[in-house]
């Protein structure tokens, strides 16, 4: 953990919100309406997917991608104006909840504004020409660290969102981008608004072996606690997944969480989640309707942070396209009871002071 994280981050419920799909209009305003139910689910941070302009020039769908991000410096125009932000978030901080942004540090879109002013900043072919380095993501280009000049922009653009209002940064691919990096942003950013949420998006143990044998950077999950409050559950969602699919006991996933309790500092937390916008719906991973409720309670209760991603409460069984316009269907709220009982339980004194073990599956 951080030399700073406070004992608290384990009791934070974060709500996961795409602008794009969220409302019919997908705007700012339309997250903004929705603010007081989502209060009421019980949550404390509402993380916001990027909320920059995005690329248009190898765009993935009719739309683009969001972690194409073409300018960290404003917000993308398609979900309504910075004032709109600034509006969001001061209804949020009046109704008890932080906002989170997302934070796309290791890539940028083809057209991008740094690509035109610092090509030397990015990943280059053998011609010159800004590449990715994971071929799949064919929409970006990488940044490639560490450079002086690169780091300083980008630290100057997390204090500037930081002086908006925004309260947390869920740092996307956080692994591959310099530790140093993110240590000096939280410091930087710590004088000018104490107590921001840092949340790394750690990836897949498949990915790190494999970026390593690339002789490309990649952190494990405990060296991203050197500068991170939390961090994802990625280093053991493979087992849980096959755990899900009926292809391992329950038990392995278990001796993965007790793992977890060991390799760690004795405070470290995890961002606990059974779906996400990279993941597949619970419902259609598990066998059954009790079975996704059961395992909804289990992660909530693991120490760490709880994450809903919006439309969980609604029963949803599709993902919404990352590429084009895909609202969600707002037709049931039938999780809400359910939902609100695990986030009223998550702040329980047991959970917070007790003693945490795991006796069988």
């Amino acid at each position: 953990m951080a030399a700073n994280t406070p004992e608290s981050i384990r009791e934070l419920v974060i709500y996961e919100v795409y602008v794009r799909n969220h409302s019919l209009e997908g705007s700012f305003k339309g997250v903004t309406r929705d603010l007081k139910r989502i209060k009421a689910l019980g949550v404390d941070v509402v993380w916001l997917m990027p909320i920059h302009p995005i690329g248009q020039l190898n765009k993935k769908g009719s739309l683009g991608c969001p972690y194409s991000i073409a300018d960290y410096e404003t917000v993308n125009p398609e979900y309504g104006s910075l004032e709109d932000f600034k509006e969001l978030i001061h209804t949020a901080h009046s109704f008890g909840l932080k906002v989170m942004i997302d934070v796309v540090y290791n890539h940028t879109s083809h057209d991008s504004k740094l690509v035109q002013l610092h090509p030397e900043w990015f990943h280059q072919d053998g011609n010159g020409k800004p590449v990715t380095t994971v071929p799949e993501w064919s929409d970006v280009i990488d940044l490639k660290h560490p450079q002086d000049g690169l780091e300083t922009y980008l630290v100057e653009q997390l204090k500037y969102w930081a002086q908006t209002g925004v309260d947390g940064f869920r740092c996307d691919v956080a692994s591959v981008v310099p530790v140093k990096l993110w240590q000096r942003a939280r410091a930087e950013v710590e004088k000018i608004k104490p107590g921001v949420i840092w949340l790394a998006e750690s990836v897949h143990l498949g990915f790190v072996e494999e970026r390593r044998r690339q002789g490309l950077p990649a952190q494990s999950d405990g060296e991203l606690y050197a500068a991170f409050d939390l961090t994802y559950d990625y280093d053991i969602w493979p087992i849980w997944s096959a755990v899900m699919m009926g292809l391992a006991p329950v038990s392995d996933y278990l001796q993965m969480l007790r793992f977890q309790a060991g390799m760690y500092p004795a405070n470290y937390a995890k961002m606990r989640c059974v779906e996400n916008h990279d993941q597949p719906r619970i419902k259609t991973l598990a066998a059954s309707r009790p079975q996704a409720l059961a395992w909804t309670a289990f992660s909530a209760f693991l120490p760490g942070a709880f994450m809903i991603y919006a439309g969980q409460e609604a029963e949803a069984t599709r993902v919404p396209s990352l590429f084009d316009k895909d609202p969600l269907a707002w037709n049931t709220y039938a999780l809400t009871p359910f939902l609100q009982r695990l986030t009223a339980m998550k702040k329980h004194a047991c959970l917070k002071e007790g003693v945490f073990t795991i006796l069988s599956d």
